[in-house]
């Protein structure tokens, strides 16, 4: 494994405004071209979290997929997002992996919302993705889905012979800071349980429905302490993480061994 340069991109995105959107994360992300090899943005980005935005929920031949694949190539890394997407079965809350040499790896989101009503209007998806990035195994997610650690659970020699699933667990997200502690928390607790690099890509700002977000985007590392922790800002940071550390921890603990089997349903 290399190191690798995680960029995450902390922002107020706009109320049901995809250009906008666009244009606003186009100019965050521009000045990272050559410092970054993967790029966060939150979840549902061209809209915000909305129950009201399925209805400018775009295929996967529209706009917002085509800017990711330019803005992959532009800056030469990976980029990552959510957005509302309507496709054979219904409208998802769909994350993007999206990488410079065009291919695009995708996610639907698991665990729908209930308390926002949100699995009423959207399909839930059901298979988790890895995804494998400059030498890194990567798993993404979706802000909700932070609550469930036994979907994100990292096994041992079962997508890989005698490793773990992934070495990096991603979740963007629309996370109010009314839960901000168990945001903060729950981050934490994915990165020890799984051995695990953990980054978190929250908003700022307030949205349409009034509610405020406070950021605390985050690195943590397989120990649970915070790498990079942002404030209530508008921001845009770059990490290195470093595989060494994280492959001694591996050998030096390997509570990997003693994990209980399980399959999903």
């Amino acid at each position: 494994m290399n190191n690798l340069r995680l960029s995450l991109v902390q922002g107020d995105t706009r109320w049901h405004d995809p250009a906008a959107n666009r244009e606003y994360y186009g100019h965050l992300i521009a000045p990272l071209h050559g410092i970054t090899d993967l790029v966060l943005l939150p979840e549902t980005f061209t809209s915000g979290f909305s129950n009201e935005a399925i209805d400018q929920a775009e295929t996967m031949d529209g706009p917002t997929i085509a800017w990711l694949h330019a803005q992959a190539r532009k800056l030469d890394a990976a980029i990552c997002g959510s957005v509302q997407i309507r496709d054979a079965g219904g409208v998802f809350n769909r994350l993007c992996f999206v990488t410079p040499d065009g291919a695009l790896h995708t996610y639907d989101k698991r665990h729908l919302f209930r308390y926002a009503k949100e699995h009423e209007r959207y399909a839930a998806g059901r298979e988790r993705l890895t995804v494998e990035w400059r030498t890194w195994r990567i798993c993404p997610m979706v802000c909700y889905d932070l609550r469930f650690p036994v979907f994100s659970r990292n096994r041992f020699n079962v997508e890989r012979g005698n490793d773990l699933d992934y070495d990096l667990l991603l979740y963007v997200a629309n996370w109010p800071s009314a839960r901000s502690y168990a945001w903060k928390t729950l981050l934490r607790a994915r990165a020890i349980e799984n051995l695990c690099f953990v980054a978190g890509l929250n908003r700022v700002g307030t949205d349409g429905n009034g509610l405020d977000y406070e950021g605390g985007s985050a690195v943590i590392d397989f120990l649970g302490h915070p790498l990079s922790e942002a404030a209530d800002e508008e921001v845009v940071s770059t990490m290195l993480l470093q595989a060494a550390p994280l492959l001694e921890h591996r050998a030096r603990f390997p509570a990997m061994l003693d994990a209980d089997a399980f399959t999903l349903a």
